[in-house]
């Protein structure tokens, strides 16, 4: 038993504490030569060097570290002890068509745990056309149908809105179907003033996805301050404008490029609402953000963390009080990682996003759910993706600790540098005069289409992995059937209850209609808002309220987009001719024979690495037993049913081997393919003469490589 003096000793307090430098110098021994830099430390798309180890010198002389959570500049997040509610809202999207599948698929979800409803609207009531003047492709596309207060007052049935946030994403312009809630809330003598959530109007943030928007960006921006300025003063809990910053992380971004056009989003509406007599004080209320989330765990907890402080000094710089620099931060699990292949790997890679975004400190958060890149999601993948919100608030207990990593030296040098980074490249955009000049300037897409394609590239040499798809894919997996809606026939639905509505109007009711859409035209001088919600409650559609919007005659603004896709498409394609190739005359995946030479110890590690290249492309690899020599190789080879043909051994016993098989193989089947698991080193030339097509080694492009063994192999791509 230790002594009474020794309870107070500290922990090992008689061993020294080494230093950094004592640390690295043994490292560097047990690197044997090996570069430190080049071994130890990890380089992000960021351009940030990740160091393997973190300590107290590492903590920046931030005055933000020394702060509470809750305390400007809210590095640390918004909440303090005294914050009521669960840490964040959970706000699930409901990606249903029609106004009666969204209400039913809502109110389920509402009573199963969700805590704010997230109504996602389609194409056409994004750009507000009415389902009779839209074009084919866009009624149900994306989202629910709305054209009516009918529609609304259907799609919120049962759903008490006093207590339940609603955010819309309406995207380039809000007032038509604001008008439409607004005009719902009275015909069920509801107060406007006990709404909240976001109606989500983002101009920049479409223009960056879509590359056009219906109006001029200067019209755009006397749309949002007249909805801002209603908002104020008859519904003070809504917010009315949303930075989505997902355009961007989906087409490719590093995380430091998607914050800082974030950024530079929210500054450039900070000016545009000043220009028109709204002060920072009164708009970042009104405001939120929405970030995606990708799969780099800490890189997603300092980018959200790095969010807030450097929004509080943007803020600030704007005159706004310090009450009003906090950021009200969405985070949405993003597509960018996720895959059709292998897809239940999705719901890992989601909680794992999810997890970043509550450690982050978010405010409200969505998880998509893991088949929703395949088809339209069904109530189980749906469940799914809710309960991993609600297990890490109920069991997990993450919202309960203000900030968990906060003082972490790791999370703590990280959300610096984060914020360094993507702070000068917010500068050098204001430089330019703002986002949407950096967009105009293709600025934006250029920088992204660089950091995109490293990543592109990565992924296919396997720098970059994703399991199931680039490594350690499964071949023989059953791919989930595509469940595809009929756009085709809602469309034909929604024109039958459209043109219904319009027909079963009174002569009078018409002419009411018509008048409060005149006085939506006239209302340059007064007020449109009001209008347009005296236009919905004669009757009015969203259509007819958007193209009586006095200023949606202007011209409108058009840019090159940002280009959207997933990380992971190549090898989809790839993994899609394999199953074609299956489907033709010869009944099966294409097929590799792995060659195994030598005794196991000899071939092992080259035919495990051949069998892992070939699976991401579909291939069954089929492995033969330890061959002793060239006679009993080219006897296996001969019984084999294969379009492609691994030689696996060792360098050393290659040049003895390699030759005389190529022959025998390239004899036996001419169109078949020889591969070689090795680097080609001194005797490629050789290999080559004697009819090998290629080598696969670790560090190859394994997409282009397996792009070229399926196209020779018969496969359509």
């Amino acid at each position: 038993m230790p002594d009474s003096t020794s309870s107070t000793t500290p922990l090992l307090a008689e061993f020294s504490p080494a230093t950094r430098a004592q640390w690295r110098a043994q490292a560097e021994v047990e690197l044997k030569g090996a570069p430190f830099d080049k071994r130890l430390v990890k380089q992000t798309p960021e351009g940030l060097d990740i160091q393997p180890l973190y300590s107290a010198e590492d903590l920046p002389a931030d005055s933000a570290l020394g702060a509470f959570p809750g305390v400007s500049p809210y590095r640390r997040g918004g909440r303090t002890p005294n914050t009521e509610g669960p840490a964040w809202q959970i706000s699930q999207e409901v990606p249903f068509p029609t106004p009666q599948e969204f209400n039913q698929a809502a109110r389920a979800d509402l009573s199963r745990g969700a805590t704010g409803l997230n109504l996602r609207l389609d194409a056409a009531s994004r750009a507000a056309i009415d389902p009779d003047q839209a074009a084919d492709g866009m009624v149900g596309s994306g989202g629910v149908s709305i054209s009516t207060t009918e529609d609304l007052d259907r799609a919120l049935e049962g759903i008490d809105l006093r207590n339940v946030p609603i955010s819309v994403r309406t995207g380039a312009s809000a007032l038509p179907f604001a008008a439409l809630l607004f005009a719902s809330m009275r015909k069920r003598n509801r107060k406007n003033s006990e709404l909240s959530g976001c109606i989500e109007m983002d101009p920049l943030g479409v223009l960056s996805h879509e590359g056009s928007l219906p109006v001029s960006l200067e019209n755009a921006y006397v749309e949002m301050a007249a909805l801002t300025k209603w908002a104020v003063e008859h519904s003070p809990r809504l917010q009315t404008i949303c930075v989505h910053a997902r355009a961007w992380h989906e087409s490719g971004a590093s995380s430091t490029q998607e914050l800082a056009f974030a950024l530079a989003a929210g500054a450039e509406y900070l000016r545009e609402m000043a220009s028109h007599g709204l002060p920072a004080d009164v708009v970042v209320p009104r405001m939120r953000f929405s970030f995606a989330i990708g799969s780099d765990f800490f890189m997603e907890i300092a980018k959200l963390r790095a969010a807030r402080q450097l929004w509080a000094g943007i803020v600030a710089a704007f005159g706004g009080g310090e009450t009003a620099r906090r950021m009200h931060l969405h985070a949405h699990t993003g597509q960018w990682n996720k895959s059709s292949l292998d897809p239940y790997v999705n719901l890992l890679r989601t909680t794992t996003e999810a997890f970043s975004g509550a450690l982050a400190g978010c405010d409200s958060m969505t998880v998509s759910p893991f088949d929703e890149t395949i088809r339209q999601p069904d109530d189980v993948s749906r469940r799914l993706a809710r309960n991993i919100q609600i297990i890490l608030q109920e069991e997990s207990n993450v919202g309960e600790v203000l900030d968990p990593v906060g003082g972490s030296y790791y999370a703590e040098a990280l959300t610096d540098a984060v914020a360094k980074s993507a702070w000068a490249l917010f500068q050098k955009v204001d430089g330019m005069g703002g986002l949407a000049a950096a967009l105009t300037d293709g600025f934006v897409q250029k920088e992204i289409a660089k950091v995109a394609d490293v990543k592109l590239k990565d992924l296919a040499r396997r720098k970059r992995v994703m399991v199931g798809t680039n490594l350690y894919a499964n071949p023989a997996e059953k791919l989930l059937e595509p469940r595809t809606q009929d756009l085709a026939a809602i469309r034909e639905t929604r024109i039958r209850q459209i043109q219904a509505y319009r027909t079963g109007s009174e002569p009078e009711h018409d002419t009411r209609i018509l008048e409060r859409l005149g006085q939506l035209l006239e209302s340059g001088k007064g007020n449109p808002v009001e209008a347009a919600i005296e236009a919905a409650l004669a009757g009015a559609t969203l259509g007819e309220i958007g193209r009586a919007l006095p200023w949606r005659s202007a011209d409108s603004t058009t840019i090159t987009p940002v280009c959207i896709h997933r990380a992971s498409q190549a090898f989809e394609r790839l993994r899609g001719a394999a199953a074609c190739f299956q489907a033709g005359p010869k009944g099966r995946l294409p097929r590799a024979f792995l060659v195994n030479l030598g005794p196991v110890k000899q071939h092992k590690a080259r035919s495990d690495f051949s069998a892992g290249f070939l699976a991401p492309g579909g291939f069954d690899c089929v492995q033969s037993s330890p061959l002793p020599d060239t006679a009993a190789a080219l006897a296996a080879i001969a019984t084999a049913d294969a379009e492609v043909f691994v030689l696996c051994s060792t360098d050393e016993t290659y040049p003895d081997l390699v030759p005389p098989l190529t022959k025998g193989i390239k004899e036996k089947f001419p169109a078949a393919t020889v591969l070689v698991a090795g680097r080609a080193g001194e005797n490629e030339a050789a290999f080559r003469a004697a009819g090998v097509d290629d080598f696969i080694f670790l560090g190859a492009d394994v997409a282009a490589t397996l792009t070229t063994l399926l196209t020779k192999s018969g496969a359509s791509l």
